[in-house]
């Protein structure tokens, strides 16, 4: 992230700066969206500047043995009580929007984490303030194929994923690093595949030829998840009041703590932070409390 005290509009810009002409940029493209890959190969368009995807990242390389281990915390499913659609609901619908679509798609590759989280009711702690998990998803008319770390799910989870197997609702579960092979093999035959291109990062997307694209900005996973029915949004109500106590709560502390000194940013946080999670339901802050202005 550009700091905007370096007086630099955008990272393409600073590419622009900082590469002579005649120089190759790499990336590694698990880690940029389509969408921001092709606003960087557009800044760099006609300058002299090659983009070229970067097949072994140099970063992971120059960690060696001293890299922080893989998430491995469980995988789990949504308590019922919090499930406005069975993941099998969720699937048909999308389905359904395969079929209605002028362009008949094949299949629907998620790539962002909050989609496969959201379609299959599950969650875990893999990136801080987001209860999401490394995964992709690749689901076709037929047949759902979920790439995970398969030991990381839990009993129920793995139960309710695979209950209707074998059948069109049975999820076949495959290794994370599986998923460019198993796209490209999949992408060699008569397909379309659906996806956003706001989320699926470059390195899947490099894989589909062209001509069996399905590109918009937002997948059908995405669309779906943004419309919420009666019970998510009682759910959704019930979650701002419970906050809502937390902070006014904070707001009387404030007024008790501050005039006699006691309280400083850290300890402000902290406090928050602590009146939140002895909410009920609270699993932690969706983000760094920011308990300062001005």
């Amino acid at each position: 992230q550009l700091s905007p005290a370096a007086g630099i509009e955008s990272i393409g810009m600073w590419i622009l700066e900082a590469v002579p002409v005649g120089g190759n940029v790499s990336l590694d493209p698990f880690l940029f969206s389509v969408d921001t890959w092709a606003s960087y190969s557009q800044a760099l368009q006609g300058s002299g500047r090659t983009l070229l995807p970067l097949e072994t990242n140099l970063v992971d390389e120059v960690w060696g043995d001293q890299r922080p281990p893989v998430a491995s915390s469980e995988i789990y499913p949504l308590p019922e009580a919090f499930i406005g659609s069975s993941w099998q609901e969720k699937v048909a619908g999308i389905r359904q929007q395969m079929e209605q679509h002028s362009r008949d798609p094949t299949a629907v590759l998620l790539s962002g984490l909050e989609e496969t989280a959201w379609l299959f009711n599950l969650r875990g702690d893999d990136i801080p303030y987001n209860p999401v998990f490394y995964s992709y998803t690749l689901l076709t008319h037929t047949s759902i194929s979920l790439f995970v770390d398969e030991a990381r799910l839990s009993a129920s989870a793995r139960e309710s994923l695979q209950a209707a197997c074998p059948g069109e609702l049975c999820v076949e579960l495959l290794g994370y690093g599986q998923a460019r092979t198993h796209l490209r093999s999949y992408a060699q035959g008569n397909v379309t595949i659906w996806l956003g291109t706001e989320y699926t990062n470059y390195g899947l997307y490099g894989v589909i030829p062209q001509e069996k694209l399905l590109e918009e900005s937002y997948s059908p996973v995405m669309l779906a998840k943004a419309v919420k029915n009666t019970k998510e949004q009682d759910l959704l109500r019930a979650a701002h009041v419970r906050d809502a106590v937390a902070v006014i709560q904070y707001l009387l502390w404030l007024e008790k703590m501050v005039p006699q000194g006691l309280v400083d940013e850290f300890s402000g946080a902290q406090h928050i932070d602590a009146l939140r999670k002895a909410q009920q339901h609270n699993h932690g802050p969706s983000f760094q409390s920011i308990s300062a202005s001005g």
